[in-house]
């Protein structure tokens, strides 16, 4: 099970979109439980916030027995008219956390995290 971080109170710099969608580029088979718990939200929530995401045509899933696999179209725009141009991909590179921890060891279960000319590839 993934960790889960203090609550925090007042507004932040980033969505509920944007950590769903981070936390499936970590970890592509991750539940939607364990999903509500790393982004701090509801299953319920998660569960509208895949199906938006699925949707717009920024994720998709197989499903493999009772485990469901993302897929996450790293050349996808992101929607906003501020952002126009910039991919998903480069979104999540400043997002998805590093193999390392802020002390330079290695973090426990971490996935291979990509180079920034690999990110489509890991996204894909």
């Amino acid at each position: 099970m993934v960790a889960v971080p203090e609550s925090h109170t007042g507004w932040t710099f980033i969505t509920s979109h944007a950590r769903v969608l981070a936390t499936v580029a970590d970890n592509p088979n991750a539940r939607i439980r364990d999903i509500a718990a790393r982004c701090r939200l509801t299953e319920r929530a998660v569960s509208r916030i895949i199906s938006d995401l699925e949707r717009d045509g920024y994720l998709s899933h197989t499903r493999n027995g009772r485990t469901n696999t993302y897929r996450i179209e790293p050349d996808k725009v992101l929607r906003h008219p501020a952002e126009a141009g910039l991919p998903v991909a480069s979104l999540l590179s400043l997002l998805v956390q590093d193999e390392t921890d802020r002390t330079g060891a290695p973090r426990q279960g971490a996935h291979q995290q990509p180079q920034p000319d690999d990110s489509a590839r890991h996204l894909a």
